[in-house]
């Protein structure tokens, strides 16, 4: 980053954004708006390659600023209240601020959220107008995507552009602690879901734990006739016209007493929430009006269970007909496969179709540093062939649900997966199960996905041999992509370290090229993307 600020010091605006153009920016870059990517669009296209648009402009903010955003927008009224009264007594602790599970409360030294993050885009609340914009943003992007593509094209978006980081927080605390009372209901055997619980059998368990006042509880169970799917309503997230704080009280064996898991919001606050559930539901609507798909960006563990529940919930609101919204699953955390079995068998059971992209994750050396300073369990995986396998369990779990639709006479695109790997090794596994299991580019169930400017040699044969596949296209106007150009040549350095075929591939190809003095060499395909 200092050195192209320097660049660009020195050269001059036109001259430094010229030189980027030619080598850099015109490289990962697709350009500067929806209409200047067109003929990149069109060229991947010529090669069978379809597109994820993503517009990566990014604020240049400095940590300082950073950590002051953060800190102010992940606490509730009530946490600055007691910190504020703590203070003044002089015994501000962890405990009277964070709570009992403190990966899900802010804190200071982690507060710059790109802290050993090189790979992932990272947005800082400000205010709720800034995430209005950022919904526009998003919205243009649904809007280049269907002009540009015929209607196989895709958007990718985070939920922490759209709203108050503390409100994710305090949903995934909750989510965690009523998994926890879930389990005790259970007889610690695992979750709801899994357990094929009758509403009679959980108020008989309720009853003889002296638990009393369970009528409206009961009434909200989600079930099916198979038995209980979840304890809460979770569709009501999606309301935009319920209160959060009122749908969280739930049954504690350990009291013998319904308790709320949630501390009362303000006013403002379930305002907030409401407007980021609003920004939601008017993306993913327009998505669907579209035809275009959406994909919803894995996040920080202290973020992510809130991120799954709601894209899980617009699914099953969405995902009525064909998958619109895809959910990501990180494989370097260590329940990443037992997750994508719960998320398969609710949508089994609730009747909609699940998407799901799989990658191995953008913030583990984060995670693990952060595990270590507070005091939890490191949720990530031990090693990179750890994580290689959780991948490759995640994806074989959902090729053999796949084949299960296909033999059953069902539809098998209930089931959409991508495959989102610069791993050569990772792309080959998929294909040879994809084979074993019985599935073929046909069935239009399984695709791939790399980033512009990488790993072109597993993304075009793909492309040209019926696959469905995609590049991770990022566009914007060069001086506000300079943050994500930085954070690809940090990547970068170190991915090319591993990636010695296609570095000989370039290679071979560049001396060609100029032995044939074709510098200004353009090819273009006849081939047309699944």
């Amino acid at each position: 980053m200092e050195l192209m600020k320097l660049c660009k010091a020195v050269f001059g605006e036109k001259l430094f954004t010229l030189m980027m153009k030619m080598t850099f920016y015109g490289h990962f870059v697709a350009g500067e708006d929806q209409y200047r990517i067109v003929p990149t669009l069109k060229r991947l296209r010529s090669f069978g390659v379809k597109p994820i648009l993503d517009y990566s402009v990014e604020e240049d903010i400095s940590q300082e600023e950073a950590e002051k955003r953060e800190v102010e927008s992940s606490m509730s009224e009530i946490e600055k209240r007691d910190q504020n009264a703590a203070q003044k007594e002089g015994s501000v602790t962890a405990e009277t601020v964070g709570g009992s599970l403190p990966q899900y409360h802010v804190d200071k030294q982690f507060a710059d959220r790109r802290y050993k993050v090189q790979s992932a885009r990272t947005y800082f609340y400000l205010n709720e107008a800034t995430c209005e914009r950022n919904m526009e943003v998003f919205l243009n992007c649904l809007h280049a995507v269907a002009g540009a593509t015929y209607g196989t094209g895709i958007t990718a978006i985070k939920l922490t552009a759209l709203g108050r980081p503390q409100l994710l927080l305090q949903l995934s605390e909750v989510i965690m602690r009523a998994r926890t009372l879930a389990s005790e209901i259970m007889g610690g055997k695992g979750n709801v879901i899994g357990q094929h619980l009758t509403l009679e059998e959980l108020d008989k368990r309720l009853f003889e734990a002296g638990i009393k006042d369970t009528k409206k509880f009961l009434e909200k169970v989600t079930k099916d006739s198979q038995g209980v799917i979840h304890l809460f309503p979770w569709s009501g997230l999606l309301d935009e016209n319920s209160e959060l704080s009122d749908s969280f009280r739930v049954p504690c064996l350990k009291e013998g007493r319904m308790v709320r898991l949630l501390s009362q919001l303000s006013k403002k606050e379930e305002e907030m929430f409401r407007n980021m559930v609003h920004r939601l539901n008017t993306l993913v609507q327009t998505a669907k009006d579209l035809d275009v798909r959406i994909m919803i960006d894995a996040e920080q563990t202290y973020f992510q269970p809130a991120i799954s529940r709601l894209t899980l919930e617009l699914m099953q609101k969405y995902n009525t007909e064909k998958a619109i919204v895809f959910n990501t699953y990180q494989c370097y955390l260590k329940e990443t496969l037992n997750e994508v079995k719960t998320d398969l068998n609710q949508a089994k059971r609730q009747k909609f179709y699940f998407g799901a992209k799989l990658v191995r994750g953008a913030y583990i050396d984060q995670e693990r540093a952060r595990a270590a300073a507070l005091g939890y369990a490191d949720p990530t995986n031990p090693s990179y062939e750890a994580t290689t396998e959780t991948y490759h369990q995640t994806l074989t779990e959902c090729l053999t649900r796949i084949k299960q639709l296909k033999d059953q006479g069902d539809v098998c695109s209930k089931i959409g997966i991508m495959v989102a790997s610069h791993n050569e090794d990772t792309v080959r596994f998929a294909l040879s199960q994809m084979k074993e299991i019985g599935i073929s580019p046909e069935d239009k169930v399984i695709c791939f996905g790399q980033l512009l400017g990488m790993c072109d040699f597993i993304t075009f044969p793909l492309g040209q041999a019926g696959y469905s596949a995609y590049k991770y296209i990022p566009y914007g106007p060069v001086n506000e992509v300079l943050p994500y150009l930085s954070r690809r040549a940090m990547e970068n350095k170190g991915v090319l370290k591993k990636l010695a075929k296609e570095k000989t591939l370039l290679r071979k190809e560049l001396i060609r090229r100029i032995l044939r003095g074709q510098f200004f060499y353009k090819p273009n395909g006849n081939y047309t993307p699944v």
